[in-house]
């Protein structure tokens, strides 16, 4: 329907285009799919970085809880009482005569993965392992990043495991 000078509803003057060609709508979607291709992988690696930096921090953090309730009670929690003994007192042997109040965190959070850190001691790397399954969520596979590894993963490291 072309009409020539002619007004709408709202006094405006009506043109004798009224759309996008098919032509047009295709060209700009190939455009947009270009640029996504493009954006998309750069996008991507800064994600798998961010999730590995917040890792590096949570170890970092768990680590210096374990310290304080190693200063405060003489020892570490057993693997039992896990990680949890940093925000609750623990109610399983051995419970710990002195024990802070409001715990050693305010409360314990899961990895990048939605799965929660893991805690082992003793340690199969060191006096204790504090660590988070990887992207796989599986514990005791490659991707694993705890702190015996925490300062060497890279995205890379991560790439070359889920790879081989």
């Amino acid at each position: 329907m072309c009409v020539k000078n002619q007004k709408n509803e709202f006094g405006v003057k009506m043109s004798r285009n009224k759309g996008f060609t098919l032509l047009e709508i295709m060209v700009v979607i190939v455009i947009l799919g270009l640029l996504a291709a493009m954006v998309a992988p750069n996008v991507m690696g800064s994600l798998d970085e961010a999730n590995i930096s917040k890792v590096k921090t949570d170890i970092q953090g768990l680590e210096t809880a374990l310290k304080m309730y190693n200063m405060d009670v003489k020892r570490y929690p057993t693997t039992d009482q896990g990680l949890d003994a940093l925000v609750n007192k623990p109610t399983s042997a051995p419970i710990p005569k002195k024990y802070r109040s409001g715990g050693y965190v305010e409360k314990l959070t899961n990895d990048p993965w939605d799965s929660p850190y893991y805690y082992k001691m003793p340690g199969d790397h060191g006096k204790y392992d504090v660590f988070s399954a990887g992207p796989d969520g599986e514990a005791g596979t490659c991707d694993d990043i705890g702190n015996w590894n925490v300062d060497t993963v890279t995205t890379e490291s991560l790439d070359n495991c889920s790879a081989g």
